[in-house]
C-alpha cells in the first residue's frame, strides 16, 4: 500500500533531519560559528580546508560530499538511499516525440521546452481532459495539446501573459484555451473529470492545486512543485494528517525550506561576479555594524539600489549604515573590513556547502508529505523524477490518479 510506503520514508525523512537540524537549520550568513564548528572541530577544519575548486565540484555532488562528511557523522551515510527515488522519465526518442519542436516554441525559453517535453512524456498517455495550472504563456498547454483527448484548458492570474498564450495558440493551430483566473480564488470550481497539470507552480499555488483538485475529486493531478517557500504561513505544517500529527513532527520555518530549492545557478562571469562582490560588501558590513553596535548579532540590511554595485566597499557601508541609522566614524579602516569580509565569504560557502546536503532530504520530506496526503484523498500516486536534474534541479512529479477514475 503506497500510504503506508509513503508514510514511512516521510518519517524516516523526518527523524533523519531532526537528527542533523543544527548542520542545516543556521544561516551561516548570519552565523559565523554555527554550533556544530564548535561541537566536531575536525569536521570543521576539513571544510575549511577545501579549495574553491573543490566546493564547487562537491557542490554538484551531494552524494559524494554526503559520503565525505560520514567519516564525521556516520548517519549521513544513509544519503543516498533517502533520496533514492524511481524514475519517471521516458526514453530520450519518446521525449523527443512530444517536444514542441523549435519552430513552434515561440517566446519559449530552450529549458523550458526541453521540461514541458520531458514531462508530457512521463505523464502519457493522457486520459482526461488537462487543465494548466499557473500556464503563463501556455508552452505546457502547447505541448499538451496533441497527445490529449480534448481541448486543453489553461488557468494564469496575468492577462497579458493569457493574451500572448492565446494568440500564439492561435497562430499555430493549436487547441489550447487559456483563461485569466485567479487560481487561489475562494470560489474558484474545478472540473471533477479533468486532469490538472502543474509544472514549477510556486509554494502555495501548487498547494493550492493538491487541496483543492483533491476536493473536487479530479480524475487526475500531476504536479512538478517549486519554490516551497512563497505563500503561506511563517511557519509551515505538513499537508497530511498523518504527518502533521507525528510526535516529532520537524518545526521549520518559511525560511527554513528555501533551503531545499537553493541551487547553483549558471549565470554570466560578470552577473556571478558582481553576486560574489556583493556578498563580500555585505559580510564585511555585518563585522562593521557588530563592531559599532557592540552587540554580536545579525543585522539584516535592505536590498541595495542598483548604483551600488558599480561603486566601492566604502559607499556600500555608508548606504547600509544610513539604513540601519549607524554612525560610521571618519576614522573607521574600510580596507579592514573589507579584508573581514573576504574571510568571511570563504567560511559562508564553505559552511553552506555542508548545508546543500539537507537540500534534496528537505524537498522530499516535503513532498512526501504531498504523496499521503493525496493517498489520505483516495489517490493512487507515482512519485520520481521526469527528467535528470541538468535540466532542471525540480525534477520531481508526483503524478496521483483518483481510485476509480478511468
Amino acid at each position: 500500500m503506497n500510504l503506508e510506503l509513503f508514510y514511512n520514508r516521510w518519517q524516516q525523512l523526518n527523524d533523519w533531519l531532526l537528527q542533523h537540524q543544527g548542520f542545516w537549520q543556521p544561516a551561516p550568513f548570519m552565523e559565523a560559528e554555527p554550533e556544530w564548528t564548535l561541537q566536531y572541530p575536525e569536521l570543521a577544519c576539513m571544510v575549511a580546508d577545501w579549495s574553491d575548486a573543490h566546493c564547487n565540484a562537491l557542490d554538484d555532488a551531494p552524494a559524494e560530499l554526503a559520503k565525505l562528511v560520514s567519516w564525521h557523522l556516520p548517519a549521513l551515510g544513509m544519503y543516498e538511499d533517502l533520496v533514492s527515488l524511481p524514475e519517471l522519465s521516458r526514453p530520450e526518442a519518446e521525449v523527443e516525440e512530444v517536444t514542441l519542436p523549435e519552430v513552434r516554441a515561440v517566446d519559449m525559453p530552450g529549458r523550458k521546452r526541453l521540461q514541458s517535453g520531458a514531462l508530457t512524456a512521463a505523464v502519457q498517455p493522457l486520459r482526461q481532459s488537462v487543465l494548466d495550472w499557473c500556464c503563463g504563456k501556455g508552452h505546457l498547454s502547447r505541448t499538451l495539446a496533441p497527445h490529449c483527448p480534448e481541448r486543453v484548458e489553461g488557468y494564469e492570474w496575468n492577462a497579458g501573459l493569457v493574451r500572448d498564450g492565446n494568440r500564439l495558440a492561435a497562430r499555430f493551430g493549436d487547441p489550447v484555451s487559456l483563461h485569466c483566473q485567479d487560481v487561489m480564488a475562494e470560489n474558484l470550481a474545478l472540473p471533477a473529470n479533468a486532469h490538472g497539470v502543474a509544472l514549477h507552480a510556486c509554494g502555495e499555488l501548487h498547494r493550492q492545486l493538491i487541496r483543492r483538485g483533491s476536493q473536487a475529486g479530479m480524475a487526475r493531478l500531476s504536479i512538478s512543485p517549486c519554490c516551497y517557500h512563497l505563500g503561506g504561513v511563517s511557519r509551515y505544517r505538513p499537508m497530511s494528517v498523518r504527518a502533521a500529527g507525528y510526535p516529532g513532527v520537524l518545526t521549520v520555518s518559511r525560511n527554513d525550506i528555501r533551503l531545499a530549492v537553493r541551487e547553483t545557478v549558471t549565470a554570466p562571469a560578470r552577473v556571478r561576479e558582481q553576486t560574489r562582490r556583493v556578498s563580500q560588501w555585505r559580510l564585511g558590513f555585518d563585522g562593521l555594524q557588530r563592531h559599532l553596535r557592540g552587540c554580536n548579532e545579525y543585522l539584516p540590511v535592505p536590498p541595495h539600489p542598483s548604483r551600488l554595485v558599480h561603486g566601492d566597499f566604502e559607499a556600500f557601508c555608508r548606504w547600509a549604515a544610513e539604513e540601519k541609522q549607524l554612525t560610521v566614524p571618519p576614522d573607521t579602516d574600510f580596507n579592514h573590513w573589507s579584508a573581514f569580509g573576504a574571510r568571511r565569504l570563504k567560511q559562508v560557502r564553505r559552511h553552506e556547502l555542508l548545508r546543500h546536503i539537507f537540500r534534496r532530504p528537505l524537498e522530499l520530506w516535503i513532498v512526501l508529505d504531498y504523496a499521503v496526503f493525496l493517498e489520505e484523498q483516495g489517490y493512487r500516486v507515482r512519485l520520481g523524477e521526469f527528467c535528470a536534474r541538468s535540466l532542471t534541479p525540480r525534477n520531481l512529479l508526483i503524478d496521483a490518479t483518483k481510485k476509480g477514475a478511468h
